[in-house]
C-alpha cells in the first residue's frame, strides 16, 4: 500500500504523487471503496483517483536512486524484446507502455531502435508506429531514472550512452 506523499509511476500519466487517500464524495460513488488520490507531476491541475482495493491498479512505486543507477549500470546487458509478427508489434509496444516494467522499456527501445537501423541501411524510413512509441518509451523510461537520480529529464540520454560507451571499453 501506498502512503500520502509517496510517489508513484501511473501507466498513461508518468509520475504521480500520492496527495491522499479516502472516499471520493461524488454521488453513485461507493462509501467503502477506498481510492489513492493522485496528482501527475507533468500535469499538476490533473487528478486521478484509482482504487485502493483494485490488484492491478497499474501502480507502483518510482524506483530508488540505487535502483536507477544499477538499472542503468544493466542496461547493455539486457535483452532486446523481439518482435518478429508485424501484425502484432503496435499490441505488444502498448503492453509494455502500459506494464510501466523498466526493463521491457528498454527491450522494446532496443528492438525499435535496430528496427530503425535496419530500415536506414535499406532506405527506408522509420514506420510511424514504431516512431510513436520509440518516443513514448523513451520519455517513460528517461523521466522515471531522471526522477530518480535527482538530474533532467534531457541529460539522461547522454548519460546511459556515456555507461554503454564505457562498457563497450571495457570489452
Amino acid at each position: 500500500m501506498f502512503e500520502i506523499g509517496d510517489f508513484v509511476i501511473k501507466a498513461n500519466n508518468g509520475i504521480c504523487r500520492v496527495d491522499g487517500i479516502g472516499h471520493l464524495e461524488l454521488s453513485g460513488a461507493s462509501k467503502e471503496r477506498m481510492y489513492f488520490f493522485l496528482t501527475p507531476l507533468n500535469e499538476v491541475h490533473t487528478k486521478l483517483y484509482v482504487p485502493t482495493d483494485k490488484k492491478d491498479n497499474g501502480l507502483r512505486k518510482v524506483i530508488t536512486e540505487e535502483e536507477a543507477w544499477k538499472f542503468i549500470n544493466a542496461i547493455p546487458q539486457m535483452e532486446e524484446i523481439c518482435i518478429t509478427d508485424d501484425k502484432q508489434r503496435e499490441q505488444k509496444y502498448k503492453e509494455v507502455i502500459v506494464s510501466c516494467d523498466l526493463k521491457k522499456l528498454i527491450g522494446i527501445i532496443k528492438n525499435m531502435y535496430r528496427r530503425q537501423q535496419k530500415r536506414t541501411a535499406l532506405g527506408k524510413k522509420n514506420t510511424s508506429i514504431d516512431e510513436h512509441f520509440f518516443k513514448i518509451a523513451q520519455n517513460n523510461l528517461y523521466t522515471e531514472l531522471a526522477f530518480a537520480i535527482g538530474k533532467e529529464r534531457a541529460d539522461m540520454q547522454g548519460i546511459i550512452t556515456q555507461k554503454i560507451e564505457a562498457q563497450k571499453d571495457l570489452k
